[in-house]
């Protein structure tokens, strides 16, 4: 299945669109694909290519520095919010979640993800994008960013990037609003001063690089949505919302944007966190071969973005989406119901178990 590209210039420039009902055609085809697929592919003007590349130049870059010059940013005291989280910290939820496990054994042989062994051999930066709350009291959530020394251009990449990834979330969480039937800042209004994250993993294809190889288990994000840039190495198939396994392919110039958890407790289920993984797969070997007969670099870089909800305050779930209930968020019974007038208020609690890996 080849996902859909929607192509955001007529939203983000109306005097360029066929009118209103096309409009609304395509913010309802944007819903429809993240309810049904938890994935779909965007072009946004904002973000070229040229843009993806100059930042994966640069994280190509810093992850090819030694081990122990990488650890200087990692910061565990703060749960690896901040800085670099080294191979071997994250552990994918499907090698420790037995009733995932269960589930998994449940899907047909050729939709089953690879099982990892032990934690995932991929590092990460965290970089912390947007403004931030004045006051907070998820200190870890909002800390201050970690520049490692000798790229004099990391802040403007990294701010420039990241920047450019939430404005096409911010386009597309708008127009899957407008799908559902909810005001246009249904979501946008919620996700100000997020502690939104650009979030790239560096797998070493030179170490890891046999086919088969899990950089990240079989999972779902935690966040509201999450956006990838292209990446120079395949590898990431996800999971539709009926259990087929697909292969993703980002054409030149596009972006993939998942369903994150965030999401389908804001829609009561109508949407659902998108389950992926990482593999090196026939593709990637592939790819491998090409980059060492062209003296590339065999460092794989993820253009990764993770959009949440702001932290502090009451929020709404949205139970009437396609003529859904109230009855829909019981199924959410981790989240404290405070009133119910036909949609139900929650209060959103962004604290996470930092050992196991959700991005």
């Amino acid at each position: 299945m080849e996902l859909p590209v929607i192509d955001l210039q007529p939203y983000l420039d109306p005097s360029s669109s066929s009118g209103d009902d096309e409009m609304k055609r395509v913010c309802s085809e944007v819903s429809r694909t993240l309810s049904e697929t938890g994935a779909l592919l965007v072009k946004d003007p904002r973000c070229s290519a040229q843009d993806n590349d100059r930042f994966i130049d640069m994280m190509e870059k810093y992850f090819e520095q030694p081990d122990e010059v990488k650890r200087l940013q990692e910061r565990p005291n703060l749960h690896y919010q901040v800085g670099v989280t080294p191979e071997g910290v994250e552990v994918p939820r499907s090698l420790v979640d037995e009733e995932m496990q269960k589930k998994l054994k449940s899907l047909p042989k050729e939709c089953q993800p690879l099982t990892p062994t032990g934690p995932d051999p991929k590092w990460r930066y965290m970089w912390r994008v947007g403004p931030r709350p004045s006051t907070t009291r998820f200190q870890e959530l909002n800390s201050e960013p970690v520049i490692p020394e000798g790229f004099p251009e990391w802040k403007e990449t990294m701010d420039t990037w990241g920047s450019k990834m939430i404005a096409a979330i911010e386009a597309v969480a708008e127009m899957a609003a407008i799908g559902f039937g909810l005001p246009k800042d249904a979501f946008t209004s919620i996700m100000k001063q997020g502690p939104h994250l650009l979030a790239p993993t560096g797998s070493n294809l030179q170490r890891h690089g046999k086919e088969g190889t899990v950089f990240a288990g079989y999972h779902y994000d935690l966040n509201f949505l999450t956006i990838h840039g292209r990446s120079r190495f395949p590898g990431l198939s996800i999971w539709l919302r009926n259990g087929k396994k697909v292969e993703v392919k980002v054409p030149v110039g596009c972006l993939l944007i998942q369903t994150g958890k965030q999401i389908e407790w804001l829609t009561a289920g109508d949407c659902i966190a998108g389950m992926h993984e990482v593999v090196v797969t026939k593709r990637t070997t592939d790819a491998i071969k090409a980059a060492s007969e062209e003296n590339r670099s065999l460092w794989r870089v993820s253009s990764t973005v993770s959009t949440l909800i702001f932290t502090s305050p009451l929020l709404m779930l949205y139970t009437h989406i396609r003529g859904g209930s109230t009855a829909a968020g019981q199924t959410y019974n981790f989240l404290y119901r405070l009133k119910q007038v036909g949609f139900i208020w929650f209060y959103l609690f962004s604290s996470y178990d930092h050992k196991i890996s959700y991005f």
